[in-house]
């Protein structure tokens, strides 16, 4: 398997996802713009999102595809197949009850997440919390599958699934809108649509390899499996270990609601722009490795196993530090070409514009600990994450009482601590895997730095510059002309980079590379 170009196709259908992602948000922004309403939307989805991404990039995925690679490889297909049943029976049946807890508990859930919610608000963020809490339920059988399918090297469909949720908010905020009492409810009951349409996608992939899971009635049969055990028994302590970010997501949400009407809202549009080079690279490329770290792991071979790593952290210093000074340099035009219509006025533009230059800040350490933590998790190493997660999580906290109640930079400040918090977390991966002589930096990484930086700094005062020449919320009644440029100076800072590498002695054959 040739994995660039595998990341290649993976990458294009996440684009296809994050893109649609987009003008879902940019519709969302255009018909709520950022207020109450809109932050109780983004409260009342943040717990069950971050259950999903729990399952989905998290706890689940690294404790299941590595014990599910050694199945394969050593038990055959008949053993892997009654794990895969006993998994997927165990892990509907507990997201069916969390769900239930989830719509019982709702106001408690609410108040604990997001004090600053009042009336007429937290009314409306109870009702979506309990709309939406079900669409883990959605997501569990979803992840399950694309663990399945990537440990059969089939990426595309796993990659291509999000795009179901994204159509399913374009059209509810198109059409569907003014059909509902309390306009935001729209969006929740999406979500939910979005799930079902996302299940629906892995039942054909699922039953042509053969791994379509069969559920039993009798939630307690999957425990008895001793692959389910081991599973589970990894599977908890490393919740806080890959998602250390996301709970710290949800505990800023805390903060951000405390911050005035609309706080929530522009950190989540922040957020959104953040993911797309984080999914474009760093969920990409921990789908591919993941699975072949897991084998070469089993195989004993610990050079491949080396030499995989090695790889992804050229790839990723070579695509995320251009990602970050872009996501940076053009911020301003970035927010005002994607929301700043309808609702969503100037002085939105202005408040989501810092947080999303702080999250530019941790975007290298986001998506490194995306590569560097599966490294851990493939050799069913839980215990190091963990102890680096937890340390990182009281960091992040501390980071938030420097940065939003002393230095008064508000949602900005909630932001740098997320992303400084993970380049904190990759850092201490990093160290662990050196001192344990897991990886071993190839030759040459001195230079390649080197030349990466030089491009990044042409590239940056070149995207720099081009933003400086248009005041980007006075052509909001020119949407086209706004976009063009926003592309064209993206397109022409993207040249740059790659001719300034191209220069300096990169080609692309550098980077290929086959897994065994």
């Amino acid at each position: 398997m040739n994995l660039l170009r595998t990341l290649a196709a993976i990458s294009s259908m996440t684009m296809v996802s994050r893109i649609t992602g987009l003008l879902r948000e940019s519709l969302y922004a255009r018909a709520f713009g950022a207020d109450a309403y809109s932050d109780a939307f983004a409260i009342a989805f943040r717990l069950p999102n971050l259950l999903r991404r729990l399952f989905g990039e998290g706890a689940f995925s690294q404790a299941f595809v590595p014990i599910l690679a050694e199945y394969k490889t050593q038990q055959g297909d008949t053993a892997t197949k009654a794990l895969v049943d006993h998994v997927a029976t165990t892990l509907v049946w507990a997201t069916l009850l969390v769900s239930l807890a989830g719509i019982v508990g709702a106001p408690l859930i609410l108040y604990a997440i997001a004090g600053g919610l009042k009336g007429a608000s937290f009314d409306a963020g109870v009702v979506m919390t309990r709309l939406m809490f079900p669409y883990i339920l959605c997501m569990s059988f979803v992840v399950l599958a694309g663990a399945v399918l990537n440990t059969w090297r089939e990426f595309k469909i796993p990659a291509f699934t999000p795009v179901l949720w994204n159509l399913s908010s374009i059209f509810f905020s198109l059409f569907m809108v003014k059909y509902f009492e309390v306009p935001i409810y729209s969006m929740a009951v999406a979500v939910m649509v979005g799930g079902i349409l996302q299940v629906g996608l892995q039942i054909p992939s699922l039953k042509r390899i053969g791994m379509l899971p069969r559920l039993s009635f009798n939630p307690l049969s999957g425990l008895r499996d001793p692959g389910v055990r081991r599973i589970l028994k990894k599977m908890g302590p490393a919740v806080f270990a890959v998602s250390a970010a996301q709970i710290s997501l949800l505990i800023n949400t805390s903060y951000a609601s405390r911050l005035g009407a609309g706080s929530v809202s522009v950190l989540q549009y922040a957020d959104r722009l953040m993911e797309f080079p984080t999914g474009m690279l760093g969920v990409a490329l921990g789908t591919i490795l993941l699975p072949s770290l897991s084998k070469a792991n089993a195989d004993g071979d610990s050079t491949e196993y080396s030499a995989l790593l090695d790889w992804g952290l050229r790839l990723t210093f070579l695509l995320a530090l251009p990602s970050a000074v872009g996501l940076a340099a053009l911020s301003e035009p970035l927010i005002a070409a994607l929301f700043n219509y309808g609702e969503f006025n100037a002085a939105n533009v202005a408040a989501a514009t810092a947080p999303l230059m702080a999250y530019a800040a941790g975007l290298l350490g986001i998506i490194l600990v995306k590569i560097l933590a599966p490294a851990f998790y493939a050799r069913q190493d839980i215990r190091t994450p963990v102890r680096i997660a937890i340390g990182v999580l009281v960091a992040t906290q501390l980071m938030n009482l420097v940065f939003v109640q002393l230095v008064g930079m508000g949602v900005a400040g909630l932001a740098l601590s997320i992303g400084l918090g993970a380049c904190l977390n990759a850092l201490f991966l990093y160290t662990g895997l050196r001192r344990r002589q897991i990886y071993t930096p190839h030759a040459g990484w001195t230079g390649f730095f080197l030349k990466v930086v030089v491009a990044v700094v042409v590239m940056g005062l070149a995207a720099w510059y081009g933003q400086g020449q248009l005041d980007w919320t006075a052509l909001r009644a020119h949407p086209i002309l706004r976009l063009g440029a926003l592309l064209l100076i993206i397109g022409l800072s993207a040249a740059v980079y790659f001719a300034v590498l191209f220069a300096l002695g990169f080609r692309p054959r550098d980077f290929m590379r086959r897994a065994k």
